[in-house]
């Protein structure tokens, strides 16, 4: 039989001064008294530190040698102990890329469901895509232009990691000879040696094509084998005169590389002509190369450099220089292509940096784009001319940024550099096609900016039809559920794309409360440190429902905690005292809230019983104005919330 009570004998960490205490299971235990008196010394360092010592030592000699031991508290005994998980007053990590859709698992599902029932739409016009037949396919690549040479390929791996020998002998086997690897056409005879930690994309050439005289029937063989071979997807990619994948070829490019025609037999659209991989969890993800932004690598934010900083004195010249760091004026080779610049634009580079116009100001740093421009190198022998393109020297400035390697030199260049909103995904973080994925007009990151209470609406409000019900019925169940639980613990106003890096202790630890709730795990003892502080009075209701939750389920509950409602919500109420420090570390009372009451000595059980109070201040400072206003609107917005919550916004 399972023991009735956790029996702790002699405990004396910290100030404990040997602490002997008999704690009743599966019941809502608090820790009260005053700051520093031993509560979490006992809850944390003692109950919580030797629950996880013994899980560590009751797995294998193997496992323990990467967990390492963990040192034994100072106490005699503890018995009836159970596994133990701390949920402590801290932040969730400085990982950009963590979310609370991340943190609390829900952004999985939501990957999941996306996949699953949600319509692909095209990036490039927006309209629903569907499936391309065969002959569409074929008639497609008939547009080409006349001479065009092409590989027909069929994807195999797509962003695997491994080496993928068996893969490659299988369909050496199978009669084909060559495969496009990693974006290099190889032959499969070759000894092929790929990274296995590394993710490659592996194509099978089907066939070498020219477009010209009737093709119809040898390419409707081969797109009838690359759409069996590829899972009803095809690519066709531009080839050089030695049937070696080119760099130019058709339009119509998607993701991968420059020229690549990606036609499917499931998802094109049939305006654009352009066809598209099906959805997947990983296409969805902004963690997976398949789905995240390319220019901001899944961030949604980038470091970009800021001209502000860049240029702190604006009537220095551009070859002072007026650009900080770089440091020293030009040398002849740098100096003869600004200069080609400036005839292109028609400035004086001598003209103090704030005298330029603004297109030109932008042209230096930014580049001139796909214009082309005349250098002239004056020697002794003559004038040497030559063209190219001007990319800017900010362009410069970040190739350098890129190579370093001394964290210094990089330290340097950031002070010139500021974090923004990506320009490609505007902080979305995922690619076009994955943003083109809707569920009624809202793609990942709608949802992901809804706050809970507003996610927790849509989910309830979803209108789908029969076969889309059934599919989506085990996953909605859980989405819900775990919204439900983030409502519950007073987190309704957070959004799913909330970085948490940006949440304070108390919402992390409740973000935290909130998946074990989830989890459902029973027979486990929990600890919390003050999971009330931060959280408004209408929402502690809530969140002691919450840990009311988890004892219900079987689980022992201890909370370190000053709150009176969570005292009175409490089983059992454990105070520590009777002072801080070295006058601490003892157990003062112990019991319910009225046998606490009842116990002479105890400074809590003196508050819970009304035999001591903090008084209301007669005389308060003086409001300052802007307070003063303050107050207004907030009680204008309680009188008539319409109306005046956006008086006190203002």
């Amino acid at each position: 039989m399972e023991p009735e009570v956790i029996a702790i004998r002699g405990a004396r960490v910290h100030n404990l001064r040997g602490v002997s205490l008999d704690l009743p299971r599966n019941r809502l235990i608090c820790f009260t008294g005053v700051s520093g008196s031993g509560k979490s010394s006992l809850a944390f360092d003692t109950l919580y530190a030797e629950g996880q010592r013994r899980y560590i030592e009751s797995l294998s000699p193997y496992a323990r040698q990467f967990l390492g031991q963990l040192p034994k508290p100072d106490v005699d005994q503890i018995s009836g102990l159970s596994p133990s998980i701390a949920i402590q007053q801290k932040t969730s990590g400085w990982n950009p890329r963590s979310t609370v859709g991340t943190i609390t698992q829900i952004q999985d599902f939501l990957r999941v469901l996306f996949a699953r029932i949600g319509r692909q739409h095209c990036p490039a016009c927006g309209r629903p895509i569907s499936a391309q037949t065969r002959e569409a396919i074929i008639e497609r690549i008939l547009a080409l232009p006349e001479g065009a040479r092409f590989l027909v390929l069929a994807p195999v791996v797509r962003a695997q990691k491994g080496e993928h020998r068996d893969l490659l002998r299988d369909m050496r086997r199978q009669g084909y000879v060559r495969a496009r690897v990693d974006g290099h056409v190889v032959g499969l005879d070759e000894d092929l040696s790929l990274d296995r930690n590394v993710r490659h994309d592996v194509e099978i050439v089907i066939d070498r094509l020219v477009r010209k005289g009737d093709i119809r029937a040898r390419l409707a063989e081969a797109v009838e084998k690359g759409l069996e071979l590829g899972a009803g997807t095809i690519i066709v990619a531009p080839a050089d005169g030695d049937g070696r994948a080119g760099q130019q070829g058709a339009s119509g490019q998607t993701d991968g590389p420059a020229g690549d025609l990606i036609l499917s037999s499931r998802f094109a659209c049939t305006k654009c002509g352009i066809g598209y991989e099906p959805p997947s969890p990983q296409r969805l993800s902004f963690n997976s190369p398949e789905g995240m932004c390319l220019r901001c690598d899944g961030l949604g934010v980038s470091y970009e450099f800021d001209p502000d900083l860049l240029v702190p004195d604006p009537n220095l010249n551009f070859l002072s220089p007026c650009i900080e760091p770089m440091r020293t004026a030009p040398g002849r080779w740098r100096r003869h292509i600004y200069e080609g610049v400036a005839r292109h634009l028609g400035i004086d580079l001598h003209t103090p940096w704030r005298k330029l116009p603004e297109s030109a100001r932008h042209a230096l740093l930014y580049g001139t784009g796909d214009q082309h421009i005349t250098f002239e190198w004056r020697w002794s022998g003559g004038v040497w001319r030559h063209g190219g393109r001007f990319e800017g020297v900010i362009a410069e400035l970040e190739a350098k940024y890129r190579k370093a390697t001394a964290g210094f030199v990089r330290a340097y260049y950031e002070k010139y550099m500021r974090m923004r909103q990506c320009a490609a995904c505007g902080g979305a973080r995922l690619n076009p096609q994955a943003l083109a994925v809707r569920i009624e007009g809202r793609n990942l990151h709608d949802v992901g900016e809804m706050p809970v209470d507003r996610a927790i609406e849509f989910f309830e409000g979803l209108r789908l039809s029969p076969v889309e019900a059934v599919i989506a019925e085990d996953l909605l169940k859980e989405i819900r559920g775990r919204l439900a639980f983030l409502r519950d613990v007073g987190l309704g106003y957070l959004t799913l794309n909330r970085a948490a890096p940006t949440l304070s202790g108390g919402e992390s630890q409740r973000i935290r409360l909130a998946g074990q709730i989830g989890c459902g795990l029973v027979g486990v003892l929990y600890v919390l440190d003050e999971p009330s502080v931060g959280l408004h009075a209408r929402d502690n209701r809530k969140l002691l429902d919450s840990l009311i939750r988890l004892r219900d389920m079987g689980n022992t509950v201890i909370v370190v905690e000053h709150d009176e409602e969570t005292m009175r919500s409490a089983d059992v109420i454990v105070d520590f005292g009777p002072g801080p420090g070295v006058r601490g570390g003892r157990v003062v009372a112990a019991g319910t809230v009225d046998e606490v009451a009842a116990t002479p000595g105890s400074i809590t059980g003196d508050y819970l019983a009304g035999r001591a109070e903090i008084p209301v201040p007669s005389r308060r400072r003086p409001v300052r104005p802007l307070a003063s206003a303050f107050a207004r609107g907030r009680r204008s917005a309680l009188a008539d919330p319409d109306g005046g919550a956006q008086g006190a916004e203002r």
